[in-house]
This record gives C-alpha cells, structure tokens and sequence, in this order.
C-alpha cells in the first residue's frame, strides 16, 4: 500500500501532463489554419490593392547589383559602391566649411545616419556648423561658439530617408531632381536656375541631387585631397574609362556618381515584412499581419504608398506643419520648400504638395513629415485618421483628394502601427557602414563632442 500511493501520484500527473501536451497541441494545429488563412488574406489583399503580386515588393540584396534598379547612365559596380560608401561618411573631405572650426567635421552621413533609418537623429538635419552625435545624433546641435544661424548648413524640410532609395526616380520633396519620370519634358523649367540646370545630363534624380547636393553641403573633391588621402587609385578602378583625367579628381561630378551607387545599394531587404514576402510565415506576428492587411485593404495606405519602397512619386497636400512652424534654424516665409511641388513646377495647383516617402526603418528616429511636426507613428496614423489640415497655409479644401478620414477603431489604429513599426524595420541597417574611411577620421562626424559621443580614438 506504501508502494501504491507514489504511483497513483505518478499517474496522476502523467494523465495532466498528457492532457496538457493534447490541449497545448490542439491549440498548435488549431493555429496553423489561422495563420495560413492570415497570410492569404493579405497575400490578397496586396493583389487588390496594387494589382501587383507580393513578390513585386521583395527588394533585392544588396550585393546583387544587376538586380538593384540604376540610372542606365551610372551602371552599378563593386569598385563604384565600395569607392561611394566611403566617400559618404568621409570628413575629411568637408573642407569648405565656413568657419576653420567646422573643417573636417561633418559628412554626408552626418544627416543620414544609419541608425536613425538614413535620416538626422535630429528634428533637422546641421552638418556645417553643428557639433555633437549622442546615440544616433539625436544630440546634434548648432555650435554657437564660432557660427552664427546663417552660417549653418541647414534644410528648410527634413530630409528624406536614404534607404530603399534606388525606386525613388525623383528626388527632394518637390521632386525637383532627375530629367526622367515625372519630370520629362519639363526642360523649360530648368533653364536660368543652377540647381535645376544639372537636369540637362539626363541623369535620374538620386545622381543629379548629389551633384548639388556635393556643392551645397561643402564637400570639396579634388586631386590633392584624394591623392593625401589614397582616394585616387579607387577612383580610377571605379571610373577606369575616365582614369587619369581633370575631370575625374576635380569635380563633384564621378564623386557624386559613386556615392548615388552606393546608396542604392541601401535596402531594408532584412525587415520581417521581407522575410514573409520571401515566404516566410512566422516572419510577421498576428498583429503585423492584420496591420498589413489594414495597410492594403481598409485603411488604403497603398493607395498612396504602392511603389516596392512603400512610397510613390506622387505629390499630395496633407496640410502638416512645416519646420519654421516648429523653430527650425534660418528657415523663413521665403524658404522656396514651403511650396513643395508648387515650387518646381511654378504651377499654384501643386503648392503645399509633398511627395509620398518610403516608409521602411520609420521607428528609427521620432520626426516625421516634412516639417518634423509629428514624434512618434502613433501621432502620425492618428493624424492620418482625422484627415484635417494643421497649416494655416493649407486650408482643407486644398488638402489631397487622397487624404480623407480614415473609419478605424483602436484596435486597428494599434495594429497598422505595429505593422509600420516592426515589420518594415530593418534592425541591422548598420551593415551599410564603411569599415574605415582613408583619412583615419573619425565618422560620420568628426568634432570633438562628436568624437568623445562615438568613442573614436
């Protein structure tokens, strides 16, 4: 009887164990047909919504160049994307700062950081005439002990994400950039304006905004830098059918080529909502899933948001604040990104239209829209519910046709936002970091409390 009382224990948890593991299985198989079902509703509501497949929005790898969308004028190779990623966070070519103080101090990835989605960690982006990093630049400041606010080399807009930037044909907020895509035919707009004369090389919008984008961000490209530095050889591998010439070391014109290559090779191609396009299941939760759907079906989003980047060359009034409404540095009435389209196109239908952003790595850095007017995605969606203008300047009759309120309970607003928050983000964006760059400084700033904020030697 002492023998039996331990065994009618023992099977008394053996026949709750047994229970438990049936009903824990049962729970298993039941979700299996749940998850299933999840993905073909939102397998078809991509279709219905885009009228393209789901594998139209897998972007490719990075390192597959013949994959990676290019200007036909700048062919994608290895030589010209290892040359353009250093060239990107190079300080040391940031030698026509206006003050000795800011020589050497800042670089391209001074405002697209890659920790911050390839945006200022910051409301707006300071490369001259900033000082400072903090975690992921959110602590970038103007130095006010050697520059004045009209010393600074500041935006009247946030700029934009870098990331899967190669599906963007036209660049700026406004679109400005690029003699292709929405802006063909629109030679009569450039003449007499010396940003928008570089449209006449026929180059798409990323490479044609660099080239400014060299000139006006205070990158010097010459010779005696590149040959100080070792950039010269690379330059010549990179660009072999120009080896040699003025040209290549001293303009911003082969620099700005190899630094458009690289930044296409910029893909958030490791985010959750990738991996399920690459047939990934258990890459998104219940919730990312049901946001998608919500973000392809009744909330439309795509409707917008349609291109593989989850952006469009499409321009809209949203009426949200601009950033002299939120205390930006030397912004004002006159600053011509006010307008938006409206201001390339020179057409008043089209002012205070912005164009539609990608919306990978968004959860990287808490500013959104134009004018950093919202700070978290939350804000952003419900923003988007309401569908009501906050800018004086736009009244709502002027507000997009697209932009209208949006019928979601919480429940569906909490979804769609972990959908954009999680699945779109890549967590590993800082593979896109050069190991060194061959100045030796520090990157992508190079001030002192930048360099104590990074720990560079």
């Amino acid at each position: 009887m002492k023998v039996a009382q331990p065994m009618t224990t023992f099977v008394k948890y053996f026949t709750l164990s047994t229970l438990l593991i049936c009903a824990l299985s049962s729970c298993l198989e039941d979700s299996t047909p749940i998850s299933a079902e999840l993905d073909e509703d939102l397998r078809n509501a991509i279709v219905r919504s885009t009228t393209n497949s789901p594998s139209y929005y897998i972007l490719p790898h990075e390192d597959d160049l013949a994959a990676i969308k290019q200007d036909p004028l700048n062919p994608l190779t290895k030589e010209k994307v290892e040359l353009g990623k250093m060239l990107f966070f190079e300080t040391g070519l940031a030698q026509d700062a206006v003050h000795e103080s800011g020589l050497g101090t800042y670089s391209c990835g001074t405002c697209h950081i890659p920790e911050a989605g390839f945006r200022p960690g910051y409301s707006q982006g300071i490369a001259d005439g900033g000082e400072g990093f903090g975690l992921n630049g959110e602590d970038r400041k103007m130095n006010y002990d050697f520059y004045e606010e009209s010393d600074l080399d500041v935006q009247g807009a946030r700029p934009l994400s870098l990331i899967n930037v190669a599906f963007v044909e036209n660049t700026f907020w406004n679109g400005q950039f690029g003699s292709t895509g929405v802006n063909e035919g629109d030679e009569h707009l450039w003449e007499g304006n010396e940003e928008l004369e570089l449209n006449h090389l026929g180059f798409q919008g990323l490479e044609t905004q660099n080239m400014e984008g060299l000139h006006v961000h205070r990158i010097s490209i010459r010779k005696e830098l590149l040959d100080q530095y070792g950039y010269t050889p690379l330059f010549d591998a990179a660009f072999p059918e120009v080896a040699g010439t003025d040209t290549l070391y001293n303009t911003v014109t082969y620099a700005s080529l190899a630094i458009s290559a690289y930044i296409r090779t910029i893909l958030s191609n490791k985010a959750p909502f990738q991996d399920w396009l690459k047939g990934s299941s258990d890459a998104m939760t219940f919730d990312e899933k049901k946001g998608a759907i919500l973000f392809f079906g009744k909330a439309n989003c795509s409707r917008c948001h349609h291109e593989p980047n989850l952006g469009s060359i499409e321009f809209h009034a949203l009426g949200v604040k601009d950033i002299i409404d939120s205390g930006g540095f030397d912004v004002d009435e006159s600053d011509f990104r006010i307008l938006g389209r409206g201001a390339y196109t020179q057409d008043e239908a089209d002012n205070y239209k912005f164009k539609v952003p990608g919306l990978y790595n968004m959860e990287d850095t808490k500013f959104y829209f134009h004018g950093s007017s919202r700070y978290s995605i939350r804000q952003v969606l419900d923003y988007k519910v309401d569908a009501v203008s906050e800018n004086w300047r736009v009244s709502n009759d002027m507000l997009s046709e697209k932009f209208e309120p949006l019928d979601l309970d919480e429940e569906e607003i909490r979804q769609l936002e972990k959908f954009i928050s999680h699945a779109l983000r890549d967590d590993d964006m800082v593979r896109y970091y050069p190991e060194d760059i061959l100045s030796g400084q520090c990157f992508p700033n190079a001030d002192p409390s930048s360099i104590i904020d990074l720990g560079c030697n």
